[in-house]
């Protein structure tokens, strides 16, 4: 998977500027799937403008800076719908808090729990974060195809944290 598809997909729903891109989509949502930051977002813009992906139409402004609205082309959905047909391998997995915990022996038990408590302090934050996201709960009539598919892969997301949490707590009983 690369940011462009996150971008196409997420261009696909509606025409949005870059900021938007970030604050609306990869910080509220996106964000627990695929993390960017705001100069890797206009960079991809700027390639997916090159490609013949996406389109970008400038909106004067007279009291602001002039803004910059992104449009997926029919190219552009055809990339998507291409690589939304496409299986995906496993992802690469780097957890730096588990390879610590790997060596972790070295350490007095008071520092691996100190480790092991900041790693639950995120990983509960991370899950409250989650469970604001407003999607209609499955099962609601009244959500589109969109919503539900959004809210399946918002519950995975849900519940990979809450083992995560549950594992952490059983460590820190472990070692404690």
């Amino acid at each position: 998977m690369s940011l462009a598809h996150v971008i196409l997909g997420l261009l696909q729903q509606q025409e949005m500027t870059g900021y938007d891109l970030k604050t609306s989509c990869f910080d509220r949502c996106i964000a627990h799937l695929w993390p960017a930051d705001q100069a890797q977002i206009y960079r991809t813009l700027d390639k997916l403008v090159e490609q013949g992906y996406i389109t970008c139409t400038i909106q004067i402004q007279h009291d602001r800076p002039n803004r910059k609205v992104y449009t997926v082309t029919e190219p552009g959905k055809a990339e998507l719908v291409q690589w939304l047909g496409t299986h995906q391998p496993l992802p690469t997995v780097r957890e730096p808090m588990l390879v610590q915990l790997h060596f972790a022996d070295q350490l007095p038990n008071e520092s691996i729990i100190h480790l092991l408590e900041q790693q639950l302090a995120a990983r509960n934050e991370k899950l409250t974060e989650c469970e604001t996201i407003d999607l209609p709960p499955l099962g609601d009539e009244s959500a589109n195809r969109e919503q539900v598919m959004q809210r399946l892969v918002l519950e995975l997301v849900i519940r990979r944290e809450q083992i995560y949490i549950d594992w952490l707590k059983t460590v820190i009983n472990v070692i404690s």
